[in-house]
C-alpha cells in the first residue's frame, strides 16, 4: 500500500491537483484548471489519483467532486518519518565513528 501514493505524487500534474485539493474539496474542473494538457490526459491522471486512493470522487448529478483522502497520505507520510529517523540515526553513528577516528 506504501507505494500508491508515491506513484499518485511522482508526476508534477497529479501533485499539483493534491495541491489544489488541500485546500478542500473541488470540482473536477476547479482541481484540474491551468495545467494545460488535455481533458484525456487530465483522466489519465485522476484515474491514478483515484485507483492509488489519494483522491475519492463523488458525483451528486452532473458534479463531480474530488477530495483527498488524508489517512492514505498519512500512512505515506509516517513511512517517510520512519525513514528519515532511521537515515538520521545512522549518520549520527558514522559522525560520532568518524569524530573518534580524528
Amino acid at each position: 500500500m506504501v507505494n500508491d501514493p508515491f506513484k499518485a505524487l511522482a508526476h508534477p500534474i497529479r501533485r499539483g491537483i493534491v495541491e489544489h485539493l488541500a485546500a478542500g474539496p473541488a470540482t473536477v474542473g476547479e482541481a484540474t484548471a491551468g495545467f494545460g494538457v488535455s481533458k484525456p490526459a487530465i483522466s489519465k491522471h485522476l484515474r491514478v489519483l483515484e485507483e492509488t486512493g489519494v483522491v475519492t470522487r463523488t458525483v451528486e448529478g452532473r458534479t463531480h467532486l474530488l477530495a483527498l483522502d488524508t489517512e492514505v497520505l498519512g500512512e505515506a507520510a509516517e513511512w517517510m518519518e520512519q525513514q528519515r529517523r532511521r537515515w538520521t540515526r545512522l549518520f549520527d553513528v558514522v559522525d560520532d565513528y568518524l569524530k573518534e577516528q580524528k
